[in-house]
């Protein structure tokens, strides 16, 4: 069967939280069209079942200028789209996989939207740690969501089975940064591309419109 088009998005990216949030505002029911892929760094659970299916993983950590460029950028992309930011002070150390294993608990839970609208609230409007377990159990609890199961998602072995999955499509597709997008056999890797896919998208969804 034909895979629905994906989005490859991260909660540790700035633009993939334009990405979502701009996509989501010319598409109110992108969720339903498009299948969300969470792209995140291994921990070493994960990266060891990964490995053991074949795959493995290709993002490679920036440099320091590369790093301070993107800092400067996203400050300009989040000003010319009127979003408000506030850059949080990431360390290095961050356990990305918590975050990411939680949004797909609470998409089995099917509270994925109101979490992911929370966390990136947490991360991009406050700088936040979203990685902190006890942070994050706050920002689920605010938001109204049962903190205690979300933050336990890394334990839960169905949704580590899940995240390993993942990481498997994110090699598969070979996708190495986000936002990433595929529709059939065409991607479109980063946050200038978002127009193009869309258009893609919606050129697609009209031929099939047709022959219904």
């Amino acid at each position: 069967m034909r895979r629905p088009p994906r989005l490859y998005f991260s909660l540790r990216s700035p633009f993939s939280w334009m990405a979502v949030r701009l996509l989501e505002e010319r598409l109110p029911d992108a969720d339903r069209l498009i299948e969300y892929v969470p792209f995140t760094e291994p921990d070493e659970q994960s990266l060891t079942e990964l490995k053991a299916r074949g795959g493995e993983f290709h993002y490679v950590a920036m440099s320091k200028a590369k790093h301070l460029y993107i800092l400067s950028d996203t400050k300009r992309l989040a000003a010319k789209h009127g979003f408000a930011m506030k850059w949080p002070i990431d360390t290095g150390a961050e356990w990305w996989e918590l975050p990411h294993l939680g949004w797909l608990k609470a998409r089995e839970l099917g509270v994925h939207r109101e979490y992911y609208r929370a966390v990136m609230a947490a991360r991009w409007e406050r700088g936040e740690d979203i990685c902190d377990r006890e942070q994050l159990r706050r920002v689920c609890n605010e938001a109204g969501l049962d903190g205690d199961v979300l933050v336990s998602a890394p334990e839960d072995p169905a949704i580590r089975e899940q995240g390993v999955q993942a990481l498997m499509d994110v090699y598969e597709d070979d996708v190495f940064g986000v936002p990433y997008f595929r529709l059939g056999r065409h991607r479109f890797w980063g946050l200038d591309r978002l127009d193009d896919f869309v258009t893609a998208l919606e050129q697609q969804l009209a031929v099939t419109a047709a022959k219904e």
